[in-house]
């Protein structure tokens, strides 16, 4: 059996149990990471979530399984919620639906859709810059590669910069009712997974 952790990310939390930006470090003013959140010993990260991004993060003792989880071989799909600038049109969904050319390659096509603000959504501390001329749209967004802020440029392309992400879902495991801040525990047996 393996240990499988599912945890609520905050917005402005690294994604790792330690700061490693000794600048900051110096400076004391330190940012969260993980070890504010999770004291469990001998976990580790499943994948990434950036600083500026919220949700879900699986964390597990498992090396094979952390493996499984994080590398795009295996697709394991991720969904995320984002609160985009401005409103999309069918053309640019079908943009990121067919893939877009990034600074890095084509990206997969993604999975894309408009959505209304998910119900149940916490506050984001601080919250979103709000432009009252611009009005912003919710996308439900799938995408099955993990590059590094994917979501954020991809949007960026079709020229509706991403103003809040959510991730909610990474294969088969939903972030639900998970509280921010909070994480669950759960044991899985490895060979199901």
């Amino acid at each position: 059996m393996a240990t499988l952790i599912l945890f609520n990310k905050p917005f402005g939390v690294l994604s790792q149990f330690t700061d490693s930006n000794t600048e900051m470090s110096a400076n004391k003013s330190t940012r969260q990471t993980l070890k504010d959140y999770i004291d469990i010993p001998n976990i580790y990260a499943a994948g990434r979530l950036d600083k500026d991004s919220e949700g879900l993060l699986l964390l597990t003792d498992d090396g094979k399984l952390q493996q499984r989880i994080a590398d795009p071989k295996f697709k394991w799909t991720k969904h995320y919620w984002a609160q985009v600038e401005g409103e999309v049109s069918e053309e640019s969904l079908q943009t990121l639906r067919d893939g877009i050319r990034l600074k890095d390659g084509m990206s997969l096509p993604a999975k894309v859709r408009r959505i209304k603000e998910p119900e149940n959504l916490w506050q984001r501390n601080p919250p979103i810059r709000v432009r009252k001329s611009i009005p912003t749209q919710w996308l439900d967004i799938a995408i099955k590669e993990g590059r590094n802020r994917q979501v954020r440029r991809m949007t960026a392309a079709i020229n509706h910069p991403t103003l809040r992400l959510v991730r909610h879902k990474i294969g088969p495991i939903e972030l639900e009712s998970l509280s921010l801040g909070d994480y669950r525990i759960i044991k899985i047996d490895k060979l199901k997974i």
